[in-house]
């Protein structure tokens, strides 16, 4: 009889942290993010919203993009956006090799800082420009499936506190702002939202049509040469 007591005290500790749990839950509201790949084509235009569940009281508010080699974004148009104050965000790594096809790219990691919402003061948005890489031709299809993950939100206070229940630190050593090198914590909600993966839809080439491309590009390289060589013999004027 005696060792068959412990067990309703078990079951009421795990009921109370089981409960306490679901106080913590409660207490943090949810935040929710989404984006969107706007424009159509290799060019596009990624919009990040995110709705606090709560108010962000002074804080920077910044969205963690994870891009697949497959996508890049242009650092040098990022520059000239945020001189023009157009958009404000960190690129990881800074160098970026535009040209590099897919299978030769490598993963990044974009910081976007988010402005907020005239009409809502936990709600922000923020957009930047990113570019499809040039991919591998494929058989039997004329697209290839890049997926972004959803981003993951981030609050800086350089001069607040957060509820230690809700946030966590992140390992993110940005300044909590573009224009700035005074670095402070960054921190990700405890309690993530369901995240949900857009899919870009890349044009690509047919692998059958190999050898076609190959004998029109080097046809029509031949030509073009024939036809340089036949002008500069005929209108050039060479020096004895």
């Amino acid at each position: 009889m005696a060792g068959g007591r412990p067990g309703p005290v078990r079951v009421g500790a795990g009921l109370g942290a089981l409960l306490c749990a679901l106080h913590v839950q409660a207490a943090c509201r949810v935040t929710t993010v989404t984006q969107e790949l706007l424009k159509e084509g290799f060019h596009r235009d990624l919009l990040v919203k995110v709705e606090l569940g709560e108010d962000a009281g002074g804080c920077a508010v910044a969205a963690q993009v994870h891009l697949p080699p497959g996508l890049y974004v242009d650092p040098y148009e990022l520059a000239t956006l945020q001189q023009h104050n157009l958009t404000k965000a960190v690129l990881f790594p800074d160098a970026i090799d535009v040209e590099a096809p897919e299978y030769l790219a490598q993963a990044a990691v974009l910081l976007l800082f988010l402005e907020p919402e005239a009409h809502c003061s936990h709600c922000f948005h923020g957009t930047v420009p990113v570019h499809a890489r040039y991919h591998r031709p494929a058989r039997a299809t004329h697209q290839a499936l890049v997926a972004l993950q959803s981003p993951q939100v981030l609050l800086c206070c350089c001069h607040g506190q957060l509820s230690a229940e809700c946030w966590e630190p992140a390992e993110v050593d940005t300044p909590c702002s573009s224009d700035t090198t005074s670095s402070c914590q960054w921190h990700t909600t405890k309690h993530r939202p369901a995240y949900e993966e857009s899919m870009l839809r890349v044009p690509v080439g047919l692998r059958e049509h190999n050898s076609l491309v190959c004998a029109l590009t080097l046809l029509t390289t031949g030509l073009c040469s024939g036809l340089i060589l036949a002008a500069a013999c005929k209108y050039g004027h060479f020096s004895q």
